[in-house]
């Protein structure tokens, strides 16, 4: 299906839920890292027959990554477990409550240049709500289709800054330029393992600047 339709019902939910249970996640130890979590949401996208997954701008104001595009998620409280902190995230950014039985199962960790590991679960919703999102944490609010994950790199598209080398992006056409990892390392991982069915673990990459801020 890769550049194809993702209709967003069973069969798509089926496959996905799938690829992930056979794959074993790939956990790591935080080695002084802040442990954090990002829920990557599949649900209707305009329209509501293709399946699309909510990015987010995060608020220019922020001590933190301010204005970049990340999924929705953050730090883990204490005594807090990965998955139960990407949900109350989602919650606390977006105004959509989700619970363990909409988590179709999880990717690697991932290690961040800015100290965090990063847990990814990747959550599906039949009929989501309308995103309320807090503007103190979010600035805006896109549905990307998944077909998007699949835009070649070398697509015509403007760029946001020169690449650097080594740095890992992908072209989304919904934004209309590239978004940069970490957050496209995940996205990378989903496409591979979630859609594709690879046993692809997370990719080598270098953040540009802007990201390890």
């Amino acid at each position: 299906m890769s550049g194809q339709s993702w209709p967003h019902g069973a069969g798509t939910r089926g496959r996905i839920a799938a690829h992930l249970a056979r794959r074993p996640t790939r956990e790591a130890a935080a080695e002084g890292r802040r442990r954090a979590a990002v829920a990557l949401v599949l649900l209707p996208g305009p329209g509501g027959a293709e399946t699309a997954f909510l990015l987010t701008r995060r608020a220019s104001r922020l001590a933190r990554h301010a204005g970049q595009y990340a999924l929705p998620g953050g730090r883990l409280d204490p005594g807090e477990t990965a998955l139960d902190a990407a949900l109350r995230e989602l919650d606390e950014e977006l105004g959509i409550a989700a619970g363990p039985a909409d988590v179709l199962g999880r990717l690697d960790d991932l290690p961040t240049a800015s100290g965090y590991l990063i847990a990814p679960f990747v959550l599906w919703l039949g009929q989501a709500d309308t995103p309320r999102p807090d503007p103190a944490e979010v600035a805006a609010v896109h549905y990307v289709p998944l077909v998007e994950l699949f835009t070649p790199p070398d697509a015509p598209m403007p760029r946001r800054i020169a690449p650097e080398p080594g740095a890992l992006w992908l072209h989304l056409p919904t934004l209309g330029h590239e978004v940069y990892a970490p957050t496209a390392a995940v996205l990378h991982q989903f496409r591979e393992v979630a859609l594709l069915g690879r046993d692809s673990a997370m990719p080598a990459f270098r953040e540009p600047g802007f990201a390890r801020r």
